[in-house]
This record gives C-alpha cells, sequence and structure tokens, in this order.
C-alpha cells in the first residue's frame, strides 16, 4: 500500500489525513511514479479550504518529481527507470506514489535532483510565463514584484535581471529583505509599513511601473493598481491574502486606462509544445547556475498539517518540499 494525504471535508491544516491508499497498475496512457520529492505550493491550501472546488474526499497537491516505475499501454516516450517531474492536476501528488496521465509529465534533465525539480516545477513555470509571455518586457523596464522572498518572487528576480530589468520587490521582514536582494531585487518596500504607491513613484520619478505582480490579492490589489504608470498591466497571479475585490471598470480608466489579467498556470503550459519550451528554457537556467532554486524547508509527507501552518502563516521562504 502507498501512503497519501487526503481530506474528506475543507476547512483548515487539520483536515488533512495520512492514509493508505491502492495505486494499481497503469492503464492505457497512463504511468506509475514513485515520488523522491512533491512540491508545497499555497495553490494547495486553495483546494483545502474549497477555494479551488474538488469532489471530496480528495488527494492534495499538484506537484511532484520521482522515477517512473511502470507504464501503460500506448506510452512510448517514457520508461520504467525514467526521472520525471511535473505541475498541474488531477490532485493526489502528496503520496508516496500515484498513478497518472504520462502526458502530464515532463522528462528531467539529468543535471536537475528530483528536489529541486519538485520545488521549482510550478514555480518556475510560473516564473517563465511571467517573464516571457505575460507582456513584451524589455531591458531597462521596472517591475513591482510582490512576495519577492517567496518561491516564485525568488526565481522571477533572478529571470527579470537575466532580462535585465530593475526589480522593485515587496517583503514582510528583515530576513526576507535580505534573501530578497540576494537573488536580484534592486528595491526592496516593506508593504505593511511603508506606502507602496508613493515609494514605487518615487523610485521611478513618478512614472510607475508598466507591470505589476502581485501573489497576494486581496490586500495589495489597490496599492498595485496605483503603482501602475499609464496603461500599464497588473498580473493578479495569487490570492495570500483573500480574493481580489470586484473591480468596477471606471477605476482602470481613472488609474491611467491600465489593465488587469488573472492569469493561471495551466493556460500557458496546455500546449504540450508551449509546455516544453517553458520548461526547457527553465531548467536550461538552474542546470547552468543562471537560477537557483534554494529548497529552504524540508518536511516528511506525514507532517503535511504543519507545512500547511507554516505556509499560511508566512514562516516560509523560497521554496518548499515534502519528502515521502
Amino acid at each position: 500500500m502507498a501512503k497519501a494525504i487526503r481530506f474528506h471535508e475543507t476547512g483548515g491544516p487539520d483536515v488533512l489525513r495520512l492514509e493508505d491508499v491502492e495505486v494499481g497498475e497503469p492503464g492505457p496512457g497512463e504511468v506509475r511514479v514513485r515520488h523522491e520529492a512533491v512540491g508545497l505550493n499555497f495553490a494547495d491550501t486553495y483546494f483545502r479550504t474549497g477555494l479551488y472546488p474538488a469532489p471530496l474526499p480528495a488527494g492534495m497537491g499538484v506537484e511532484g518529481a520521482g522515477v517512473v516505475e511502470a507504464v501503460g499501454e500506448g506510452v512510448t516516450h517514457l520508461a520504467p527507470g525514467d526521472r520525471v517531474t511535473y505541475t498541474g492536476s488531477p490532485l493526489g501528488a502528496y503520496s508516496t506514489e500515484r498513478v497518472m496521465p504520462a502526458g502530464s509529465l515532463i522528462a528531467l534533465p539529468d543535471p536537475i535532483s528530483c528536489e529541486t525539480a519538485a520545488g521549482s516545477t510550478m514555480r518556475g513555470l510560473t516564473a517563465a510565463y511571467l517573464m516571457r509571455r505575460i507582456a513584451p518586457l524589455k531591458a531597462g523596464d521596472t517591475i513591482l514584484l510582490h512576495a519577492a522572498a517567496g518561491g516564485v518572487g525568488l526565481i522571477v528576480a533572478q529571470w527579470a535581471k537575466l532580462l535585465g530589468l530593475t526589480v522593485i520587490g515587496t517583503v514582510s521582514t528583515e530576513q526576507k529583505a535580505e534573501l530578497a536582494r540576494a537573488h536580484g531585487v534592486d528595491h526592496v518596500v516593506f508593504y505593511r509599513r511603508e506606502n507602496l504607491a508613493e515609494r514605487v513613484r518615487e523610485l521611478t520619478d513618478g512614472a510607475g511601473v508598466p507591470v505589476a505582480l502581485d501573489s497576494i490579492g486581496q490586500d495589495t490589489f489597490a496599492s498595485s493598481l496605483a503603482s501602475l504608470k499609464r496603461r500599464g498591466l497588473l498580473v493578479c497571479f495569487g490570492t495570500a491574502s483573500g480574493p481580489v475585490p470586484p473591480i468596477d471598470a471606471m477605476q482602470l480608466a481613472l488609474a491611467g486606462s491600465v489593465f488587469v489579467t488573472r492569469p493561471a498556470l495551466a493556460d500557458y503550459i496546455a500546449d504540450p509544445a508551449e509546455r516544453a519550451e517553458l520548461s526547457g528554457e527553465l531548467f536550461g537556467h538552474v542546470a547552468a547556475g543562471r537560477i537557483t532554486v534554494g529548497i529552504n524547508q524540508r518536511y516528511a509527507l506525514a507532517d503535511a498539517v504543519r507545512a500547511h501552518q507554516d505556509l499560511e502563516s508566512g514562516r516560509t521562504t523560497g521554496s518548499s518540499v515534502l519528502i515521502p
């Protein structure tokens, strides 16, 4: 029997349970993967709380890396022993092993460890589409990056420097400020005690930024909007503090004819060719050392409750993984 974290009702971290599960053999188009590491992502809490609906009982987690143990009929691009990583549905990554669609898996380059992959596939592909698909950023541009010391933030900051961008990053503590600066953030703003929009205007000679990347949501939406330059873009790609408030179209006009988008990673990697291109670019940077991924927290699979408590309380920095 395999082990898996499951939840039978939505709620706080204590709804998560470690259970015995029967995995079985892969069917047509499927593979069985033995996990070596599992990604811990803030989006996991959205499923647990019910913000993202899921039929119950449900597994937990959408990101993992490990070794293919068996392949089903029709699977020709993978074989037992191959190292793979993935991100996306179906739920169930918090497990020692699982059966899943072969099309969801990304072959893992030899220089990339399973821990690094589990800590960077979702975050890294999110950073990839933010940097390479969301807006035509060019060298010399300044961007606003919320949660700059988080898992996505640290990768975005490094990628931004490769593109020649200036990064204004928000953090909540001095420790996180130090970490953000070490990964390429040029200007740190403590968003809980400083007026963010005023600081952004000061740092951009009154112009504002062309793009603001906001994973916090409710608490920062208004200040992010006020930080944009005329016809700038606010990218709301997370809701750590709660859902983004309803948007009145007129407020976008009054803010300078600005734009707001709420992207989802799934829509940027749905096409296999685009997913391969983005993952190739990501892992190429990581393998070459141009982007580093720090695994700053490791938890046993059985400690998923504590992992979620740490995640929601803001005690984590960078990437976190569960070890089955």
